[in-house]
């Protein structure tokens, strides 16, 4: 794919751990993805298809307990894998060209859990990718994946250096930029129109910064009860992508 428009980051040089059978299940699936080894109890090996040239290391539950986290699901299988290529936003944008489906901009989101659940939610609702700043967003960890629950391995995600320009990239291509945020004076469903959606949201607590603000069309809230604050960023998220949806 042609290379162009705004540069992606430079992608994190170790290799992440992936454990729990849906997160290691698509990592093996992804013709994108290289699964450098794995690691697996026999009763869990043992109804998948492999590739012949992949090391595999039959491993009991106490030992795939030493490689994650304490208390990581992982369901009797871990994988070692290189993380994905970086792709160009350019390219991304191109390849939503000619349809409506939304995209997904996180600004400085760095809760793993939270961009995992994110990227769940972009799947479901077939998001064209999910857009974030490469150092203020989490890398491609078990953790992440896991909360994806395979997602990761389907849904575009760009890394950008720097946010704002991203979004006057975005703005160029035909979106239109709604940021989320509980002081907006509109409702998203006031704000969505017809057209095609840049989906804006903050970090937990401090929300979008100004800068990122200042670059979205319209800004938009939920129209929760005044009784809670604020929503998780990644159920807003999971709400904002089905009204987009049902428009």
């Amino acid at each position: 794919m042609a290379r162009r428009g705004h540069r992606p980051s430079q992608a994190p040089g170790n290799r992440p751990r992936f454990w729990g059978r849906h997160a290691v299940i698509a990592a093996l699936a992804n013709p994108d993805r290289t699964v450098k080894k794995l690691w697996g109890t026999r009763e869990a090996l043992a109804n998948l298809q492999l590739p012949p040239l992949l090391p595999v290391v039959y491993a009991d539950v106490a030992d795939l307990g030493r490689m994650v986290p304490a208390d990581a699901p992982h369901q009797g299988l871990v994988a070692e894998v290189d993380p994905l290529e970086e792709i160009w936003l350019g390219d991304l944008l191109d390849q939503g060209r000619d349809d409506r489906r939304p995209l997904v901009i996180l600004d400085q989101v760095t809760d793993p859990h939270n961009v995992g659940a994110v990227l769940r939610s972009a799947a479901a609702f077939d998001a064209l990718g999910i857009v974030t700043q490469d150092r203020h967003a989490p890398p491609e960890s078990g953790a992440l994946a896991r909360s994806a629950s395979g997602a990761l391995e389907t849904v575009p995600w760009v890394r950008v250096v720097n946010l704002a320009r991203a979004l006057d990239e975005i703005a160029e291509a035909g979106f239109w930029r709604i940021g989320l945020t509980g002081h907006a004076t509109q409702t998203l469903g006031e704000s969505m129109g017809e057209g095609r959606i840049a989906l804006v949201l903050g970090a937990e607590g401090e929300g979008m910064r100004q800068n990122t603000e200042a670059h979205c069309d319209q800004l938009a809230k939920l129209p929760i009860s005044p009784n809670v604050e604020s929503l998780n960023v990644s159920n807003a998220a999971a709400i904002a992508l089905y009204a987009i949806a049902t428009r």
